[in-house]
């Protein structure tokens, strides 16, 4: 009730002051091109279309998600993955678990009773948490501080840290990032549970566990999905669990069944515009602008290409 009195309090003349002031102040900020705005302004060769040779499509009954890998990170992971993927490991598994701000995670549900064969693929993978920098090609460093990392930046579409002083390189644990499920031992990830980021970054995890790509098309398929009640959001045994219809490469899709998608290039100029865009955010609404980006904050603009 006093904040309400003072409120009552204020004339009409000084609460009329005090908006033509805060009126003012808005009137003075920058206008700046959003993201979407330069995004708009993009040229053909800004883009780049995904390798159907690494592009997995997850078929569920709800929809498609579309996986980019990428092979410059964990080339044994991925490899050991296509061969369970050419061999129809995933099809009719499931979704087992869905952590509320965490992850979704998919795999066999009777791994620990009566578990599929992985057929020709590597029951044990060595963990590949970090890989020497000479690996990566393409990456462009990100001027924001980071602390998890000495650098961050972005590597051919994906987030990336790395330590010039040990020359490594590895991604990172953003939203829609797909990893290798483990054990404690660092080769106890052969691909055969992988899991998706559906909550806040956890950057903890990174360098602890082996990302190989991320999701660019049906995250809502994934973030919706009812929260598991067992431990660590895993589904019980009386719950329902999404059903897996197919795991393929896009490279092994028939042409008209394919979905189509560009990334935007990292190292293309116009990029930096957008992450700066969205470091200094322009437009009416904003009010203050931060001059910082967290690298998980950092938008990769995914577009899909319309079918010829």
């Amino acid at each position: 009730m006093a904040l309400l009195h003072i409120f009552r309090a204020l004339s009409l003349p000084a609460l009329a002051l005090g908006l033509g002031a805060a009126a003012a102040h808005a009137a003075d900020l920058p206008v700046r091109p959003s993201a979407s705005d330069i995004i708009k302004t993009s040229k053909p060769s800004d883009w780049r279309p995904t390798d159907p040779a690494n592009t997995l499509y997850m078929d569920l009954p709800t929809g498609r998600v579309v996986i980019e890998l990428a092979p410059d990170f964990a080339p044994l992971g991925i490899a050991n993955i296509k061969t369970m993927v050419k061999e129809h490991y995933f099809d009719g598994l499931a979704i087992i678990r869905s952590q509320d701000n965490y992850v979704a995670q998919w795999g066999d549900p009777n791994a620990e009773t009566k578990p599929k064969s992985l057929g020709s693929a590597k029951a044990k993978v060595p963990g590949e948490f970090t890989v020497p920098m000479s690996n990566d090609k393409h990456f462009v460093q990100q001027k924001d501080a980071d602390g998890y990392a000495p650098q961050i930046g972005h590597s051919n579409g994906f987030p990336v840290g790395r330590d010039p002083k040990a020359k490594s390189t590895w991604l990172i644990h953003c939203y829609g990032m797909v990893g290798v499920g483990r054990d404690n031992d660092t080769d106890s990830g052969s691909g055969s549970e992988l899991y998706a980021i559906t909550g806040h970054a956890p950057r903890h995890l990174d360098r602890n566990i082996t990302l190989l790509g991320r999701v660019i098309s049906g995250m809502p398929l994934l973030t919706t999905l009812p929260r598991g009640n067992e431990a660590l959001g895993f589904y019980g045994p009386n719950e329902a669990r999404m059903p897996i219809v197919s795991v393929r490469l896009e490279a092994e899709v028939p042409e008209a069944d394919r979905s189509h998608f560009e990334v935007m290039r990292s190292e293309a100029p116009i990029y930096e515009q957008v992450l700066e865009a969205q470091r200094n955010r322009g437009g009416p609404w904003n009010k203050y602008a931060a001059n910082y980006l967290e690298v998980c904050n950092a938008m990769i603009p995914v577009r899909e290409r319309p079918k010829q």
